[in-house]
């Protein structure tokens, strides 16, 4: 059994029950889900089998609950989480169209979400994972987050990172201002095409800037590119492997992408960590990637008891 652990925001997301219902229109809405892309993650591990622990905030409010109890069911340590008195729960409102595009408002600095607190532990994980939304939260959240980074890798444990940008959040700051203290110290880096090339000052081709971000970061050592419906790509420093999209749509519509990719990230790092290869890890991440998808709600897939059974 793998540690992996992480830390960030934790919320609830409220969701359009219709596409093209745009946030300035009146409409059903569903929810509230449990939701943020470090609980999403940390659910999934935690399903695969892992021994997983988050450090976050909510408030001491119905929203805490939904997403403290998904996170206790699931078997995660939320022993880090603080139940702020003074603070409400975080939140985000999303919208769809029928093209698959997303809008959200988020709610998050100056709430209970965007509180953390890291202290120092002899518990090492294997992995500790970092969704690069976290830290465009508030300076409190970034600042924690970049301090358990430094400790946890300078006590042995490998560091992944998914920059998952919401433009929302980073506003006019600069990719690297945000997250390059944690990219300087990554080992596994899961962007997505257009995230990848942001970092890359530049470079317009993919390989050339996983090369770019090699011979500039040496603790890299994988980087997974992830193409959303085209599939994705394995980097390394010696060559790079495609990965097919898991095609469940031929047994489930796809009816909300919203955690795909967290869910992504969860069965690549737990499949490394496992002791599986790249492709291996790449494949199962694309079939807990699309699992999630094929349910409403960001992340209600059913990842634990649909992972290893063959869907398609």
């Amino acid at each position: 059994m793998a540690k992996i652990y992480t830390m960030g925001e934790l919320i609830v997301e409220i969701m359009r029950i219709e596409n093209d219902k745009p946030l300035n229109e009146t409409a059903l809405f569903s929810g509230p889900f449990p939701s943020g892309a470090p609980a999403i993650f940390i659910s999934a591990a935690a399903q695969l089998g892992n021994k997983t622990k988050i450090w976050g905030g909510v408030g001491r409010d119905k929203f805490g609950e939904v997403i403290l109890n998904r996170l206790k069911r699931d078997g995660v340590d939320v022993s880090g989480v603080i139940v702020s008195e003074s603070g409400v729960t975080g939140s985000a409102i999303v919208a769809y169209t029928s093209g698959g595009d997303r809008e959200f408002i988020f709610n998050l600095d100056g709430t209970a979400s965007g509180r953390v607190r890291f202290t120092e532990t002899p518990d090492i994980p294997d992995y500790f994972h970092v969704m690069g939304c976290s830290l465009m939260v508030n300076d409190e959240m970034k600042d924690g987050i970049e301090r358990a980074t430094r400790y946890f890798s300078d006590n042995g444990a490998k560091i992944s990172f998914d920059p998952n940008i919401r433009p929302s959040l980073l506003g006019k700051r600069g990719i690297m201002d945000v997250a390059g203290g944690v990219l300087s110290r990554c080992s596994v880096f899961l962007p997505g095409r257009d995230e990848l090339l942001m970092f890359a000052e530049g470079k317009s081709d993919t390989q050339d800037a996983a090369a770019f971000l090699f011979d500039r970061f040496d603790k890299l050592e994988v980087i997974h590119v992830k193409y959303g419906k085209k599939g994705s790509e394995t980097i390394t420093r010696s060559g790079s492997t495609p990965i097919p999209v898991y095609p469940i749509e031929k047994a489930r519509p796809i009816v909300d992408p919203t955690g795909a990719g967290d869910s992504f990230d969860a069965a690549f790092i737990s499949a490394l960590a496992a002791g599986k290869t790249l492709k291996e890890a790449g494949g199962l991440a694309a079939k807990a990637g699309a699992i999630n998808s094929a349910a409403f709600g960001p992340m209600e897939g059913d990842i634990k008891n649909d992972i290893y059974r063959e869907l398609v």
